[in-house]
Protein backbone atom coordinates (compact mmCIF):
# COMPACT_ATOMS: atom_id res chain seq x y z
CA UNK A 1 0.00 0.00 0.00
CA UNK A 2 1.33 3.40 -0.88
CA UNK A 3 2.30 5.53 1.97
CA UNK A 4 0.29 8.99 3.23
CA UNK A 5 1.55 11.77 1.09
CA UNK A 6 1.89 14.04 4.20
CA UNK A 7 3.17 11.09 6.70
CA UNK A 8 5.82 10.95 3.55
CA UNK A 9 6.84 14.85 4.22
CA UNK A 10 6.11 14.29 8.12
CA UNK A 11 3.80 17.03 8.40
CA UNK A 12 0.43 17.67 9.22
CA UNK A 13 -2.41 17.56 6.89
CA UNK A 14 -3.41 21.23 7.81
CA UNK A 15 0.02 22.08 6.76
CA UNK A 16 0.54 25.31 5.06
CA UNK A 17 2.86 26.11 2.30
CA UNK A 18 5.77 27.07 3.97
CA UNK A 19 5.58 24.12 6.23
CA UNK A 20 5.32 21.97 3.27
CA UNK A 21 8.64 23.40 1.63
CA UNK A 22 10.61 23.48 4.95
CA UNK A 23 9.71 19.72 5.52
CA UNK A 24 10.76 18.99 1.42
CA UNK A 25 13.89 21.08 1.50
CA UNK A 26 15.21 19.29 4.86
CA UNK A 27 14.46 15.44 3.50
CA UNK A 28 15.24 16.33 -0.41
CA UNK A 29 19.32 17.42 1.05
CA UNK A 30 19.25 14.49 3.44
CA UNK A 31 18.40 11.63 0.90
CA UNK A 32 19.19 13.16 -2.55
CA UNK A 33 21.50 10.54 -4.43
CA UNK A 34 24.27 12.60 -5.03
CA UNK A 35 24.74 13.26 -0.81
CA UNK A 36 23.26 10.11 0.58
CA UNK A 37 24.80 6.72 -0.96
CA UNK A 38 22.88 4.05 1.38
CA UNK A 39 20.74 1.45 -0.07
CA UNK A 40 16.98 2.76 -0.58
CA UNK A 41 17.79 6.70 -0.64
CA UNK A 42 17.48 6.87 -4.54
CA UNK A 43 13.79 5.73 -4.09
CA UNK A 44 13.14 7.39 -0.62
CA UNK A 45 13.95 10.73 -2.93
CA UNK A 46 11.81 9.78 -5.30
CA UNK A 47 8.85 9.16 -2.98
CA UNK A 48 9.67 12.84 -1.65
CA UNK A 49 9.21 14.51 -4.79
CA UNK A 50 5.88 12.93 -5.72
CA UNK A 51 4.75 13.93 -2.72
CA UNK A 52 5.78 17.80 -2.35
CA UNK A 53 4.81 17.77 -6.60
CA UNK A 54 1.24 16.73 -5.34
CA UNK A 55 0.32 18.64 -1.97
CA UNK A 56 2.58 21.77 -3.25
CA UNK A 57 -0.47 21.98 -5.95
CA UNK A 58 -3.71 23.68 -4.46
CA UNK A 59 -5.41 21.99 -6.90
CA UNK A 60 -3.85 18.58 -6.94
CA UNK A 61 -3.19 18.55 -3.13
CA UNK A 62 -7.38 19.00 -2.73
CA UNK A 63 -7.98 16.25 -5.05
CA UNK A 64 -5.30 14.06 -3.24
CA UNK A 65 -7.36 15.11 0.12
CA UNK A 66 -11.12 13.94 -1.50
CA UNK A 67 -10.06 10.96 -3.12
CA UNK A 68 -6.19 10.03 -2.32
CA UNK A 69 -3.48 9.32 -4.70
CA UNK A 70 -5.98 7.68 -7.13
CA UNK A 71 -7.48 11.37 -7.70
CA UNK A 72 -3.79 12.49 -8.79
CA UNK A 73 -3.09 9.50 -10.51
CA UNK A 74 -2.25 11.69 -13.80
CA UNK A 75 -0.51 14.32 -12.26
CA UNK A 76 2.81 14.48 -13.93
CA UNK A 77 2.65 10.80 -14.70
CA UNK A 78 -0.17 11.05 -17.42
CA UNK A 79 0.15 10.98 -21.22
CA UNK A 80 2.51 12.90 -22.83
CA UNK A 81 4.49 14.27 -20.07
CA UNK A 82 7.50 12.48 -18.49
CA UNK A 83 7.64 11.36 -14.77
CA UNK A 84 10.08 13.52 -12.31
CA UNK A 85 11.26 10.87 -10.43
CA UNK A 86 12.16 8.69 -13.37
CA UNK A 87 14.52 11.68 -13.95
CA UNK A 88 16.46 11.64 -11.00
CA UNK A 89 14.44 14.23 -9.33
CA UNK A 90 15.31 17.12 -11.23
CA UNK A 91 11.88 18.83 -10.98
CA UNK A 92 11.05 22.21 -11.54
CA UNK A 93 9.66 22.18 -7.90
CA UNK A 94 13.48 22.99 -6.94
CA UNK A 95 13.31 26.30 -8.79
CA UNK A 96 9.68 27.24 -7.37
CA UNK A 97 11.06 26.37 -3.70
CA UNK A 98 14.69 27.58 -3.83
CA UNK A 99 13.99 30.91 -6.20
CA UNK A 100 12.49 32.65 -3.70
CA UNK A 101 14.60 31.98 -0.12
CA UNK A 102 17.51 33.59 1.23
CA UNK A 103 20.84 32.14 1.69
CA UNK A 104 19.34 31.77 5.38
CA UNK A 105 15.92 30.27 4.34
CA UNK A 106 14.05 33.41 4.93
CA UNK A 107 12.33 34.82 2.10
CA UNK A 108 14.46 36.84 -0.44
CA UNK A 109 13.70 39.55 -2.99
CA UNK A 110 14.08 37.18 -5.77
CA UNK A 111 11.61 36.22 -8.49
CA UNK A 112 11.67 32.97 -10.32
CA UNK A 113 15.59 32.70 -11.34
CA UNK A 114 18.39 30.44 -10.24
CA UNK A 115 19.71 32.26 -6.96
CA UNK A 116 22.70 34.18 -7.55
CA UNK A 117 26.15 32.54 -6.79
CA UNK A 118 27.90 35.77 -5.96
CA UNK A 119 28.00 37.78 -2.53
CA UNK A 120 25.01 38.06 -0.51
CA UNK A 121 23.69 40.27 2.32
CA UNK A 122 23.74 39.20 5.65
CA UNK A 123 20.10 39.43 7.08
CA UNK A 124 18.95 42.53 8.90
CA UNK A 125 17.90 42.24 12.51
CA UNK A 126 15.13 43.93 15.05
CA UNK A 127 15.85 44.90 19.01
CA UNK A 128 13.36 46.29 21.22
CA UNK A 129 14.55 48.60 23.79
CA UNK A 130 13.00 49.98 26.59
CA UNK A 131 13.86 53.33 28.00
CA UNK A 132 12.96 55.47 31.08
CA UNK A 133 11.09 58.73 30.49
CA UNK A 134 13.84 61.04 30.35
CA UNK A 135 16.24 58.87 28.97
CA UNK A 136 14.14 59.30 25.90
CA UNK A 137 14.08 63.39 26.83
CA UNK A 138 17.76 63.44 26.99
CA UNK A 139 19.15 61.11 24.92
CA UNK A 140 22.35 59.50 25.71
CA UNK A 141 24.63 56.16 25.03
CA UNK A 142 22.74 52.41 25.99
CA UNK A 143 24.77 49.25 26.17
CA UNK A 144 22.82 46.15 24.55
CA UNK A 145 23.31 43.14 23.81
CA UNK A 146 23.06 40.75 20.61
CA UNK A 147 23.16 37.79 19.16
CA UNK A 148 24.08 37.56 15.32
CA UNK A 149 26.38 35.86 12.83
CA UNK A 150 29.97 36.73 12.18
CA UNK A 151 32.24 34.99 9.40
CA UNK A 152 34.09 32.12 10.67
CA UNK A 153 37.75 33.33 11.49
CA UNK A 154 38.88 29.85 11.25
CA UNK A 155 37.93 29.14 7.89
CA UNK A 156 37.39 32.45 6.83
CA UNK A 157 33.68 31.68 5.99
CA UNK A 158 34.48 29.02 3.42
CA UNK A 159 32.86 26.15 5.17
CA UNK A 160 35.71 23.45 5.16
CA UNK A 161 38.59 22.39 7.64
CA UNK A 162 41.86 24.46 7.42
CA UNK A 163 44.17 23.03 4.95
CA UNK A 164 41.56 22.09 2.49
CA UNK A 165 39.01 23.64 0.13
CA UNK A 166 35.77 23.38 -1.28
CA UNK A 167 35.49 20.88 -3.88
CA UNK A 168 33.40 21.72 -7.58
CA UNK A 169 29.68 19.98 -7.08
CA UNK A 170 28.79 16.81 -9.09
CA UNK A 171 25.79 17.27 -9.75
CA UNK A 172 26.18 20.75 -11.30
CA UNK A 173 29.26 20.80 -12.02
CA UNK A 174 30.06 23.99 -10.55
CA UNK A 175 27.51 25.80 -11.90
CA UNK A 176 24.91 25.84 -8.96
CA UNK A 177 22.22 24.95 -11.42
CA UNK A 178 20.41 22.32 -13.20
CA UNK A 179 19.07 21.60 -16.50
CA UNK A 180 16.06 19.46 -17.04
CA UNK A 181 14.11 18.81 -20.70
CA UNK A 182 10.77 18.01 -20.18
CA UNK A 183 8.47 17.26 -22.95
CA UNK A 184 4.84 18.47 -23.25
CA UNK A 185 1.89 18.42 -26.01
CA UNK A 186 3.13 21.74 -27.40
CA UNK A 187 6.79 20.37 -27.30
CA UNK A 188 10.03 20.04 -25.46
CA UNK A 189 11.40 23.20 -23.47
CA UNK A 190 14.64 23.09 -20.79
CA UNK A 191 13.72 23.53 -17.09
CA UNK A 192 16.77 25.68 -15.58
CA UNK A 193 16.30 24.70 -11.43
CA UNK A 194 19.08 25.44 -8.26
CA UNK A 195 21.08 22.35 -7.70
CA UNK A 196 19.46 20.72 -4.42
CA UNK A 197 22.93 19.08 -3.97
CA UNK A 198 24.87 22.25 -3.13
CA UNK A 199 21.91 24.28 -2.86
CA UNK A 200 23.11 26.55 -5.90
CA UNK A 201 26.62 27.64 -4.42
CA UNK A 202 28.44 25.24 -7.03
CA UNK A 203 30.66 23.72 -4.08
CA UNK A 204 30.47 20.65 -1.64
CA UNK A 205 32.30 20.43 1.47
CA UNK A 206 34.11 17.31 2.35
CA UNK A 207 35.90 17.80 5.67
CA UNK A 208 33.88 21.07 7.35
CA UNK A 209 35.20 23.63 9.83
CA UNK A 210 35.24 22.34 13.02
CA UNK A 211 33.82 25.80 14.58
CA UNK A 212 31.26 26.79 12.28
CA UNK A 213 30.31 23.17 11.31
CA UNK A 214 30.41 23.71 7.37
CA UNK A 215 28.39 26.97 7.24
CA UNK A 216 30.78 29.58 7.05
CA UNK A 217 29.41 31.89 9.81
CA UNK A 218 29.08 31.53 13.82
CA UNK A 219 26.27 32.56 16.29
CA UNK A 220 27.89 35.47 18.17
CA UNK A 221 26.99 37.33 21.35
CA UNK A 222 27.78 40.90 21.33
CA UNK A 223 28.12 43.60 23.28
CA UNK A 224 27.09 47.25 21.93
CA UNK A 225 26.76 50.71 22.54
CA UNK A 226 24.56 52.94 20.58
CA UNK A 227 23.63 56.69 20.95
CA UNK A 228 20.24 57.24 21.83
CA UNK A 229 19.39 60.92 20.12
CA UNK A 230 17.37 63.65 22.31
CA UNK A 231 13.49 63.53 22.18
CA UNK A 232 12.91 59.68 20.89
CA UNK A 233 9.10 58.61 21.66
CA UNK A 234 8.02 55.06 21.48
CA UNK A 235 7.75 53.66 17.98
CA UNK A 236 11.48 55.72 17.09
CA UNK A 237 13.74 52.90 15.12
CA UNK A 238 17.27 53.72 14.83
CA UNK A 239 19.47 51.65 12.34
CA UNK A 240 22.76 50.76 13.65
CA UNK A 241 25.14 49.91 10.15
CA UNK A 242 26.64 47.04 9.83
CA UNK A 243 25.56 44.86 12.98
CA UNK A 244 23.19 42.31 11.78
CA UNK A 245 24.04 39.02 10.59
CA UNK A 246 27.32 38.59 8.34
CA UNK A 247 26.97 38.14 4.62
CA UNK A 248 27.95 35.09 2.90
CA UNK A 249 30.24 34.67 -0.05
CA UNK A 250 32.27 37.57 0.73
CA UNK A 251 28.72 39.96 0.73
CA UNK A 252 28.23 43.30 3.12
CA UNK A 253 26.85 42.56 6.74
CA UNK A 254 22.93 43.65 7.18
CA UNK A 255 22.28 46.27 10.02
CA UNK A 256 20.61 45.99 12.85
CA UNK A 257 17.31 47.98 13.73
CA UNK A 258 16.43 49.22 17.25
CA UNK A 259 12.73 49.90 18.17
CA UNK A 260 12.47 51.59 21.14
CA UNK A 261 9.64 51.78 23.68
CA UNK A 262 9.57 54.74 26.34
CA UNK A 263 8.20 53.18 30.20
CA UNK A 264 5.52 55.55 31.80
CA UNK A 265 6.27 58.09 34.65
CA UNK A 266 5.01 58.63 37.81
CA UNK A 267 5.05 62.03 37.59
CA UNK A 268 5.48 63.49 34.30
CA UNK A 269 2.99 62.59 30.76
CA UNK A 270 4.42 63.75 27.21
CA UNK A 271 2.11 65.65 24.18
CA UNK A 272 4.23 65.41 21.18
CA UNK A 273 7.42 68.07 22.31
CA UNK A 274 5.27 68.95 25.57
CA UNK A 275 5.45 67.37 29.22
CA UNK A 276 2.35 67.65 31.15
CA UNK A 277 2.06 67.25 35.19
CA UNK A 278 -0.22 68.59 37.70
CA UNK A 279 0.73 70.85 40.94
CA UNK A 280 -1.02 70.47 43.66
CA UNK A 281 -1.89 73.72 45.74
CA UNK A 282 -3.55 74.48 49.06
CA UNK A 283 -6.89 76.42 48.92
CA UNK A 284 -4.89 79.42 50.92
CA UNK A 285 -2.36 79.32 48.16
CA UNK A 286 -4.86 79.64 45.60
CA UNK A 287 -6.34 82.25 47.40
CA UNK A 288 -3.46 84.45 48.50
CA UNK A 289 -1.19 83.42 46.03
CA UNK A 290 2.25 81.90 46.37
CA UNK A 291 5.74 80.95 45.24
CA UNK A 292 6.26 77.38 44.69
CA UNK A 293 9.31 74.38 43.92
CA UNK A 294 7.64 72.47 41.37
CA UNK A 295 9.93 69.49 39.67
CA UNK A 296 10.51 69.15 35.82
CA UNK A 297 12.65 66.78 34.20
CA UNK A 298 15.59 69.54 34.44
CA UNK A 299 15.43 69.30 38.18
CA UNK A 300 13.47 71.81 40.74
CA UNK A 301 12.49 75.22 39.76
CA UNK A 302 10.41 78.25 41.13
CA UNK A 303 7.21 79.21 40.04
CA UNK A 304 4.06 81.51 40.75
CA UNK A 305 1.02 80.86 41.81
CA UNK A 306 -1.33 84.29 41.11
CA UNK A 307 -3.76 84.94 44.19
CA UNK A 308 -7.00 83.81 42.90
CA UNK A 309 -5.84 80.92 40.91
CA UNK A 310 -8.68 78.79 39.72
CA UNK A 311 -8.94 75.02 39.76
CA UNK A 312 -7.68 73.95 36.31
CA UNK A 313 -5.46 76.37 35.46
CA UNK A 314 -2.10 75.86 33.45
CA UNK A 315 1.25 77.33 34.10
CA UNK A 316 3.61 77.35 31.48
CA UNK A 317 7.24 76.83 31.82
CA UNK A 318 8.40 77.25 28.79
CA UNK A 319 11.64 75.81 27.13
CA UNK A 320 11.19 72.84 30.00
CA UNK A 321 9.80 70.08 27.69
CA UNK A 322 11.22 67.71 25.03
CA UNK A 323 13.95 68.11 22.77
CA UNK A 324 12.68 68.04 18.78
CA UNK A 325 14.08 65.03 17.52
CA UNK A 326 16.54 66.36 15.40
CA UNK A 327 16.75 69.37 16.66
CA UNK A 328 17.62 69.41 20.64
CA UNK A 329 17.86 73.09 20.36
CA UNK A 330 14.17 73.74 20.15
CA UNK A 331 12.15 72.22 22.79
CA UNK A 332 8.50 71.95 23.82
CA UNK A 333 6.81 73.42 27.17
CA UNK A 334 6.16 72.17 30.41
CA UNK A 335 2.51 72.30 31.01
CA UNK A 336 1.26 72.42 34.91
CA UNK A 337 -2.61 72.05 35.63
CA UNK A 338 -3.53 73.62 39.04
CA UNK A 339 -5.15 71.66 41.17
CA UNK A 340 -6.29 72.67 44.30
CA UNK A 341 -6.59 70.69 47.57
CA UNK A 342 -9.82 72.00 49.90
CA UNK A 343 -10.18 70.38 53.02
CA UNK A 344 -12.69 67.94 54.13
CA UNK A 345 -11.90 68.48 57.77
CA UNK A 346 -10.93 71.52 59.95
CA UNK A 347 -9.44 72.46 63.23
CA UNK A 348 -11.72 74.82 65.44
CA UNK A 349 -9.60 77.58 65.13
CA UNK A 350 -9.48 77.44 61.02
CA UNK A 351 -13.61 76.69 61.53
CA UNK A 352 -13.99 80.17 63.30
CA UNK A 353 -11.95 81.95 61.14
CA UNK A 354 -13.37 80.73 57.44
CA UNK A 355 -16.64 81.74 58.72
CA UNK A 356 -15.87 85.35 60.34
CA UNK A 357 -14.21 85.90 56.24
CA UNK A 358 -17.90 84.55 55.04
CA UNK A 359 -19.86 86.88 57.30
CA UNK A 360 -17.17 89.90 56.50
CA UNK A 361 -17.88 88.81 52.28
CA UNK A 362 -22.21 88.39 52.81
CA UNK A 363 -21.68 84.39 52.61
CA UNK A 364 -23.40 82.26 55.08
CA UNK A 365 -21.73 78.51 55.33
CA UNK A 366 -24.93 77.07 55.30
CA UNK A 367 -25.33 73.04 55.45
CA UNK A 368 -22.72 73.19 52.55
CA UNK A 369 -19.95 73.90 55.21
CA UNK A 370 -16.71 74.76 54.24
CA UNK A 371 -16.18 73.20 50.90
CA UNK A 372 -19.57 75.28 49.37
CA UNK A 373 -18.11 78.63 50.85
CA UNK A 374 -14.45 78.19 49.52
CA UNK A 375 -16.31 76.86 46.20
CA UNK A 376 -18.27 80.68 46.01
CA UNK A 377 -14.98 82.05 47.04
CA UNK A 378 -13.30 80.29 43.97
CA UNK A 379 -15.80 81.09 41.39
CA UNK A 380 -16.18 84.82 42.67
Amino acid sequence: MARDFYEILGVARGADKDELKQAYRRLARKYHPDVNREAGAEERFKEINRAYEVLSEPETRANYDRFGEAGVSGAAGGPGFQDFGDMGGFADIFESFFSGFSGQGQPGGGGGGPRRRGPMRGDDLRLDLRLDFREAIFGGEKEIKINHLETCTTCSGNGAKPGTRPKACGTCNGSGQVRRATRTPFGSFTQVSVCPACDGSGQMIEDKCGDCGGSGQKQVRKKLKITVPPGVDSGTRLRVPGEGDAGQRSGPTGDLYVYLYVNEDAEFRRDGINILSELKVSYLQAILGAKMEVNTVDGTAEVTIPAGTQPNTVLTLENRGVPRLGNSESRGDHLMTIVVNIPKKLTPEEQELLEKLAHIRGEATGKGGIEGFLGGLFRS
